[in-house]
């Protein structure tokens, strides 16, 4: 068995997600049908984990194994990107050991959520337009209490299958970006809809709305409907998977 790691990026706009679903479209899905036409087998990729319906990936990864190795890793990805639609695309192809996981192996993850003030009439589906005066420094300090928590059943999504709700967030700041606000987090895992729920949570306090100690308390309740409106899904990429044994920069959206 030979096993590689396909790195690839996506715009989640037309799609239910990472994950095949039954009844709508998915990357997954795509990637799968691409790599079969190519290689004339029945093939299934394992994703690096699971983004929502409509959540985009500027890095993304997914392993694959075949009985027989690629000549041309090179080749292979450069035919592969023919095959795909025009809202995925693939980076390179990793030749990885035997054992190596896609998702398992990873150690962290890195989102960021672009929103702006202004109205963005050339980039509508990936920056979203919020018409807000927001208080930055009152957003930034309760980021850097997520630093030091680690229980974050109050901003997973209902429904959600996780055995546990502990995650290791390592980063949350605010930066002002080119194209308005960027909200950086890293972890090593995250909850389902966890992102666009601490980001909604946290304008709360941009808007002068949510206090230091309410905020605590929430943190504390483990209690998904005291915190705030999950922030819409089109402003939201996954940017970087680190693993032990492979490691590339985080890959920014607007410069792909």
């Amino acid at each position: 068995m030979h096993r590689y790691f396909i790195e690839l990026a996506y715009k989640g706009s037309n799609y239910h997600g990472w994950q095949v679903q039954k009844n709508a479209p998915s990357v997954q899905e795509k990637l799968n049908e691409a790599i079969s036409i190519l290689t004339r087998q029945t093939v299934e990729t394992m994703g690096c984990g699971r983004t929502d319906t409509g959540v985009h990936a500027s890095q993304f990864y997914a392993h694959i194994d075949f009985n027989e190795p690629i000549e041309s890793l090179v080749e292979f990805s450069h035919r592969l990107n023919a095959i795909l639609p025009n809202d995925i695309y693939i980076f390179e192809t990793h030749a990885v050991a035997d054992a190596a996981h896609a998702r398992f192996d990873a150690i962290s993850r890195s989102y960021s959520y672009y929103l702006s003030e202004r109205k963005n009439i050339f980039q509508p589906d990936h920056i979203w337009f919020c018409p807000f005066n927001l208080n930055l420094l009152a957003m930034q300090d309760l980021s850097n209490l997520l630093l030091n928590h680690t229980d974050y059943g109050c901003f997973s999504k209902t429904g959600g299958q996780q055995f546990t709700n502990l995650c290791t967030i390592t980063e949350a700041t605010w930066i002002e970006h080119e194209t308005g606000l960027q909200f950086k987090i890293s972890a090593n895992r995250f909850l389902r809809g966890m992102v666009r729920a601490i980001v909604g949570t946290l304008m709360d306090a941009g808007k002068n709305k949510l206090s230091k100690d309410e905020f605590i308390h929430i943190l504390n309740s483990g209690d998904r409907k005291l915190a705030g409106h999950a922030v819409p899904s089109l402003g939201l990429f996954l940017e970087q998977i680190t693993y032990p044994y492979l490691s590339h920069p985080a890959q920014s959206p607007f410069n792909l």
